[in-house]
């Protein structure tokens, strides 16, 4: 008997094996993250430092869903992690390319963004999974690339409604002599002007330059803040905008008024934020953590988000051609779950991810926007940000 058993297992395991030889090989969907990293000045927080696999962990993690799945449908995932300064980022660029990959996430500021974009033509997609400027989606918006990351108007609507839930409505806006400071500045502006808020009173905070780390800048600090912010109109909270990370951090605590400070510190929208346990997001962290050694970081969370968009775009279709799924991404039939209570979907007028934003603290959640008393036409989302009929962006016809 137990020689009839170990006979059957054999004959079983020959057939196993005959079988898997029989599977086909699966079908490559080939992608890179192209992480472009500036020289900057380190962050005020030490906590904030960059890390060596920032954009990484979540393309890895990202990986590892898509091929669960993939390999049910003879599909295999392949993300190539690319690490360029600016001036070499159009060579390189140009090798993925040349070696058919299909798809880009794209790790950088608005402006290296844009001229990469114009730079790919319509060889290749981008997705977009740092840049927020509202020109990306409106007067310098390009077809092939599509937005992960939520733009500036998102990021202001989603603390705007929160803000005018709570009765917040008279703003202090602080911005920052920075570019992208102007960008989310502007966003703001609109923010208020959309959702009833009045900005009482705006300054402009020079950024100088010098080191922000040294042992006296809390001593400095201490003694700037409060003359900066002092006898401003009367306020119900601060907002900050200050995308450069130039003074935000200092606000809270040290301003002249006792005033809540939102925006850019204190009470901050997120994509992510490492907190989040809600809708399965529990279970969702600690995959990431025992990947990487550490919490999520918004970065990572887009770059995940980026590839799992083009692992459902595979899995829907059952193809791995590049503008088979290129199409399928820009159809109305697309979705992606992102742990955020619903599903995500892409605006056609621009190609941005519609998605929730955390309005978070330095330990937790706060709250989730869109607030429940905005409704939309179509989507809630879509009171988040630039919505159809206000948009500049003008995709070509041929297109």
């Amino acid at each position: 008997m137990f020689r009839e058993i170990l006979a059957f297992l054999a004959i079983a395991g020959l057939f196993a094996t005959a079988a898997v030889a029989q599977q086909p090989s699966p079908e490559v969907i080939r992608a890179a993250v192209l992480r472009v990293d500036r020289p900057d000045l380190p962050p005020i927080s030490r906590l904030e430092l960059a890390t060596d696999d920032l954009g990484f962990a979540g393309a890895r993690l990202a990986i590892e869903d898509n091929d669960t799945t993939g390999r049910f449908m003879g599909q295999k995932f392949e993300a190539e992690e690319v690490v360029v300064a600016p001036e070499t980022a159009a060579e390189e660029l140009e090798r993925l390319i040349a070696e058919d990959v299909g798809f880009v996430v794209l790790l950088a500021d608005d402006d290296t963004t844009l001229a990469l974009a114009d730079q790919a033509g319509d060889r290749i997609t981008l997705l977009n999974a740092a840049a927020r400027g509202d020109n990306l989606r409106g007067r310098d918006c390009r077809f092939n690339m599509i937005h992960v990351a939520p733009s500036h108007a998102m990021i202001a609507d989603a603390l705007a409604q929160f803000l005018m839930w709570k009765n917040w409505s008279r703003w202090f806006l602080i911005e920052g002599s920075h570019a992208a400071d102007t960008d989310l500045a502007e966003a703001y502006r609109r923010a208020a002007r959309k959702f009833g808020a009045k900005l009482v009173e705006e300054r402009l905070y020079e950024d100088t330059g010098g080191a922000r780390r040294t042992d006296s800048g809390h001593v400095q600090v201490q003694k700037q803040i409060p003359v900066f912010t002092q006898r401003a109109a009367e306020h119900d909270v601060i907002v900050a905008a200050d995308e450069a990370d130039v003074f935000a951090a200092y606000l809270p605590y040290q301003v002249w008024d006792p005033r809540p400070v939102t925006g850019s510190a204190g009470l901050v929208p997120r994509s992510w934020h490492p907190a989040m346990e809600s809708w399965g997001a529990s279970q969702f962290q600690n995959r990431f953590e025992a990947l990487a050694n550490r919490p999520m970081r918004e970065i990572d969370y887009q770059v995940w988000l980026a590839l799992r968009m083009l692992g459902e775009a595979a899995t829907r279709s059952g193809s791995s051609d590049t503008e088979t799924l290129r199409e399928y991404l820009l159809s109305d039939s697309f979705e992606v779950a992102g742990f955020k209570g619903q599903k995500l979907t892409l605006r056609d007028w621009d190609h941005q991810l519609r998605q929730p934003i955390l309005l978070t603290t330095g330990l937790l959640m706060t709250s989730v926007s869109p607030q429940e008393q905005y409704l939309h036409q179509t989507s809630r989302l879509d009171t988040l940000g630039i919505d159809r009929a206000e948009t500049e962006c003008k995709f070509p016809e041929a297109e």
